[in-house]
């Protein structure tokens, strides 16, 4: 199995940055995609970046310009650099990969936990 974990959340002001780690551990044949998610209290899951293992990105309308999301493969680990944030970015944000266990399973898509980001006007 996979586990994705998520660090580097924490509070800020509107207009400050904050930088997501996400690092995949355990045993596991390859990663395809990776992406955050997030949830804001009371809304439901958002989707906020994908990045293939080619290093295509894609962003949702919300965050473009102002977030970047990078992998390491080697490390196993997807970043979300986080800029001009604003309170609507408050929400708690998730980590997923499209995992393969082994060469002749299917992807699976594995979560982490989630770290708490909270923006403050």
């Amino acid at each position: 199995q996979a586990q994705l974990v998520e660090s580097g959340g924490g509070s800020v002001q509107a207009g400050g940055s904050l930088r997501l780690s996400c690092a995949a551990s355990g045993r596991f044949f390859s990663i395809n995609d990776m992406g955050w998610y997030r949830q804001a209290p009371g809304k439901e899951r958002e989707w906020v970046a994908r990045i293939t293992p080619g290093g295509n990105t894609n962003y949702a309308d919300s965050v473009k310009g102002r977030f970047t999301i990078s992998r390491d493969d080697a490390k196993n680990m997807v970043v979300l650099q986080m800029n001009s944030l604003k309170p609507e970015d408050t929400g708690v944000y998730y980590c997923t990969g499209t995992v393969r266990l082994a060469l002749v399973t299917p992807e699976v898509v594995s979560w982490g936990r989630g770290t708490q980001v909270t923006v403050s006007s």
